[in-house]
């Protein structure tokens, strides 16, 4: 994309037998101050997909005067909950780091995901200093992110309106009949608090992807933290991928940015 620098295939954590990797893209342009940052999760099912899905935001949001990187996580198959909340922290401990050679605004961090993504995004966000939600790491940079946005990602698993039952069992290690603490655990909704951040969902007309969202905003409100909700109507789930809804979609993260930051 032109006016789009970009580096590519960073290993930001060694797990021993393999490592994960981040793509990172910044405006040429070395005028100016400081960028805000984004890291985009992608989705999947907490089973499938790889950071390449959400190359084309990222470039388009670059475009925009973001840095942005798009981060690999372990998958179920791999490592169950938490393993992918400690990957995607460390991916933003690896990008304030390493920040300063792209102009990256350490303080103005947001972390974006799709469909699963966004269910990591959001526990991401809401779990900003819990030492349960991190792991031990070589770095001494926070992993506190100070937006976060949703796209059609569940916000509880065991709720009236989700059906990520048998793909959350197998991410999560068992029902939630056998493991009810630690279903609560990965649920967002079950994470709300004061240090909660600034939060846009941008969601489908599928009820099924919004579940514990409502509950989310109410929780919320109370604490006085901004909650923004966008819904792509007459659109498939994977909205953020497609024509006619991918710039849309683009904008609406770009506006909320400008808003909180």
């Amino acid at each position: 994309m032109t006016g789009v620098m970009e580096r590519l295939g960073i290993t930001y954590k060694e797990l021993g037998y393999r490592g994960l990797q981040l793509d990172v893209f910044y405006p040429e342009n070395k005028k100016g101050g400081l960028l805000p940052g984004i890291i985009l999760v992608h989705g999947g099912g907490w089973k499938s997909g790889d950071r390449t899905l959400q190359i084309p935001l990222a470039k388009a949001l670059a475009a925009k005067g973001y840095v942005t990187a798009v981060v690999d996580y372990r998958l179920s198959l791999e490592a169950r909950f938490p393993a992918a909340v400690f990957d995607i922290k460390d991916a933003v401990k690896w990008l304030k780091s390493n920040g300063e050679q792209f102009r990256l605004d350490s303080n103005k961090i947001a972390v974006s995901g799709s469909s699963a993504g966004g269910q990591l995004a959001n526990l991401v966000g809401f779990t900003n200093g819990q030492s349960r939600y991190e792991e031990s790491s070589l770095s001494s940079n926070s992993s506190e992110v100070h937006a976060i946005i949703n796209m059609d990602g569940v916000l509880a698993f065991h709720h009236p309106e989700s059906e990520e039952g048998e793909m959350a069992a197998l991410w999560l290690g068992g029902t939630y009949a056998e493991i009810p603490e630690i279903w609560k655990a990965a649920s967002p909704l079950s994470q709300v608090s004061e240090i909660a951040r600034p939060i846009l969902f941008i969601n489908s007309q599928f009820q099924r992807f919004h579940a514990g969202r409502d509950e989310v905003i109410a929780q919320m409100e109370a604490f006085g933290i901004y909650t923004e909700v966008q819904t792509v109507e007459n659109s498939p789930h994977t909205f953020w991928l497609f024509s006619p809804w991918f710039d849309p979609t683009a904008d609406l993260m770009d506006r909320f940015l400008k808003r909180v930051f």
